[in-house]
């Protein structure tokens, strides 16, 4: 896997994965250190699977808000987008984590946090020595044709 390489869990891409989650559920990308290495595999993915980094500097437990279900997906033509505005970033401090590895896209909203995919940053990324920004792609974080 590549750096910025986006890695959907196989347990989101079926349909009742999503059954309840409202339109105002809020998505989050919370930063992961290589505890324990998210792939696509991983059974009912959630964020307490994983370890995040420390919460300390910029970091705050549980990462940032990226939209909510409804601003996130769009469908146009035939083709579905999952995309955010929001490009999650933290800011260098000397007490920030020094081992990030993954962001983690979820649902902080719903029991459980689960867990709809990572993103691969390329770690052990220093959030000490700079600042971190996951930057989505112009054509999405996702296409569904």
């Amino acid at each position: 896997m590549a750096t910025g390489d986006v890695t959907w869990f196989n347990a989101a891409k079926e349909l009742d994965y999503y059954a309840g989650w409202a339109t105002t559920d809020d998505l989050k990308v919370a930063v992961l250190d290589n505890t324990t290495a998210p792939t696509a595999a991983t059974a009912t993915p959630a964020l307490a699977d994983f370890t995040e980094v420390g919460t300390a500097g910029s970091y705050t437990a549980g990462g940032v808000s990226i939209g909510t279900w409804t601003s996130t997906w769009s469908e146009s033509g035939g083709t579905a987008t999952f995309d955010s505005a929001t490009n999650p970033s933290w800011t260098q401090n000397a007490s920030n984590d020094t081992d990030a590895h993954w962001g983690l896209i979820y649902n902080d909203t719903q029991a459980g946090d689960p867990a709809i995919a990572f993103v691969e940053l390329g770690g052990p990324v220093d959030m000490s020595a700079g600042s971190l920004t996951i930057t989505w792609s112009g054509t999405g974080i996702a296409t569904l044709t």
